[in-house]
């Protein structure tokens, strides 16, 4: 394996290593499993290996980028470890993007090739950036050609109509087309500290989209420091995936960490409560990672039915803040390690993360091996924060990214003395566990003071009635701003806005306890099932102006 380390103990090497190294050491065990169709490790590497060539005939050198607009399917894994195998760049695209977001990513990337599935809602899509030339090639997935007979003939039977027509012509290829039988592909020499991997979108800290370089440094880096967090894993232990691995946090925990310790992915293409249920029973995998919000939604479901979750072992939790009630919850039930961890695109992306066995309540846990997390005081970024005192996260390791593609302002922005700046709001503890308090952005200051909506919004989890909750900071005119919750109870619980305040009493001083509570039936989710702020802040400014500028808030 061509592998090199930068200034530390964790070895970085080519991504598609990972792989090659996988199919050597464990060619008969089962690398995916996708609905029930096994796929061992040795098959993907051939399929990788005709992958790679297939996307060399059709142009990718060195440097060129791809763009992946895929829901987890095998089609995802053998293009990701293909392009990288063939000297491209991966380009992490959501299935949820509108056209007109595709359009803009693909230009922003300089993506010519795409790989996408049959399926008319992802293909509708394309289909008129192909038309007018702005992509060379679209590669397509057949969705019939990876289920197993029986859920084949029954997605033909009741969900052929779902599927799209493809024209034969040569900027559209058939995925078996591109792992036709043929030459073997041609190697690429790879600068692993400099070569780019991925380019994965990211509002960052600014909220405005933009490219984060992934190097092959960067990403293999940050699985093998994953890997020295966790206890020995048997070989086609099962890794299920539910996140989407065209998100960060799953392309890293969940796909490469699994191919690195030889796992079998078991893959869903989304997010259906039954069908997670039934995969679990089916499967029994030790390692599940998810997002607050999946563990919340079994925690809930579990209570009404019977759930097998007894084969997990070791969950991460990632992408938001986990509330300590949910964790406790889901342990109980399942009697596994539920620890939560912290990253961000710009860092490939995992900084922090609590050891199994030895979680601190509240806390994102230690830094990753050969990462440095400095606390900068908030008044003075260049100062270093005393323990206990609250400052904005940075990041120093090799997982760290190279920059913004085409952004050097942006890239300039977010490094202060050589450290990338996270944007959050924490502290360390004498032991150097960290504590996230929020977002610098989220922050509210309320009358002078700062309160910080996820230490509201852990509060308000404590309640028992209570399955969700968003808060918010709104205009106030005698204070400048203050809190507001969005609530969603759990299914059949019942509570009332005065009671809640009553509850939150014990836990909040009076500046940090909502102004007001809304109760919602649902509450606005990224496409990782993480609770988002944005769309409520826009919605409550939106209904404050159509209120022709006074605010409807109680003063």
């Amino acid at each position: 394996m061509n592998t090199q380390q930068f200034g530390g103990t964790i070895p970085c090497s080519p991504v598609h290593e990972l792989l090659a190294n996988a199919v050597a050491r464990y060619p008969g065990v089962s690398a995916l499993d996708f609905m029930g169709k096994c796929t061992s490790y040795a098959e993907l590497g051939r399929l990788v290996e005709r992958a790679a060539a297939g996307f060399q005939r059709m142009g990718v050198q060195k440097g060129t980028r791809v763009a992946l607009c895929l829901p987890n399917t095998p089609y995802y894994v053998i293009s990701y470890y293909a392009i990288l195998r063939a000297g491209g760049v991966v380009v992490n695209l959501s299935p949820l993007y509108v056209e007109r977001e595709l359009r803009h990513f693909l230009k922003d990337s300089s993506a010519r090739i795409a790989v996408t599935l049959d399926l008319a809602e992802l293909y509708g899509k394309f289909a008129p950036i192909v038309a007018d030339g702005s992509l060379d090639h679209l590669v397509v997935g057949s969705m019939l050609g990876i289920l197993p007979p029986l859920k084949r003939c029954g997605f033909w039977l009741t969900r052929r109509k779902t599927l799209a027509t493809i024209p034969a012509d040569s900027r559209h290829v058939a995925f078996n087309t591109l792992v036709r039988s043929g030459d073997a592909p041609r190697a690429v020499p790879c600068d692993v500290a400099r070569d780019l991997a991925v380019l994965q979108y990211t509002g960052g800290t600014t909220g405005i989209p933009k490219a984060a370089m992934l190097s092959h440094a960067n990403v293999s880096a940050n699985s093998e420091q994953l890997r020295r967090r966790l206890p020995e894993i048997a070989p086609g232990s099962g890794m299920l995936t539910l996140v989407p691995l065209f998100h960060v946090f799953a392309m890293t925990v969940a796909l490469n960490l699994s191919v690195l310790l030889g796992l079998k992915i078991i893959l869903l293409p989304r997010y259906d409560k039954e069908l997670l249920r039934k995969t679990l029973k089916r499967t029994r995998p030790l390692f599940f990672p998810g997002v607050p919000t999946i563990y919340a939604s079994i925690n809930e479901a579990a209570a009404k039915e019977t759930w097998e979750l007894s084969s997990i072992r070791y969950c991460v939790s990632g992408a938001a803040p986990l509330p300590e009630a949910i964790r406790r919850q889901f342990e109980a039930i399942s009697n596994c390690h539920l620890v939560e961890g912290y990253g961000l695109s710009e860092a490939s992306p995992v900084v922090a993360c609590n050891p199994f066995g030895a979680v601190r309540a509240g806390s994102i846990g230690l830094a990753v091996e050969d990462t440095i997390v400095e606390i900068r005081a908030l008044d003075n970024p260049h100062r270093i924060a005393t323990p206990g005192e609250h400052g904005e996260v940075c990041v120093r390791g090799p997982q760290v990214m190279l920059g913004y593609l085409n952004r050097p302002d942006e890239t300039e922005k977010v490094f202060i003395d050589g450290a990338l700046r996270t944007g959050d709001v924490g502290y360390k503890d004498q032991d150097g566990y960290i504590f996230l308090v929020d977002r610098i952005k989220d922050m509210i200051i309320s009358g002078g003071y700062n309160v910080y909506p996820r230490m509201v919004e852990e509060a308000l989890y404590k309640h028992p009635a209570v399955s969700e909750a968003v808060v918010i900071g709104i205009a106030d005119a005698r204070r400048g701003q203050v809190p507001k919750a969005y609530v969603k109870l759990r299914e059949g619980a019942t509570t009332t806005e005065e009671a809640l305040q009553t509850f939150l009493a014990d836990y909040l001083s009076p500046v940090e306890r909502p102004k007001t509570i809304e109760f919602r039936d649902t509450l606005p989710k990224t496409v990782v099932g993480k609770l988002e702020r944005k769309g409520l802040v826009a919605e409550h400014q939106e209904g404050v102006q159509t209120a022709s500028g006074l605010s409807l808030e109680r003063k």
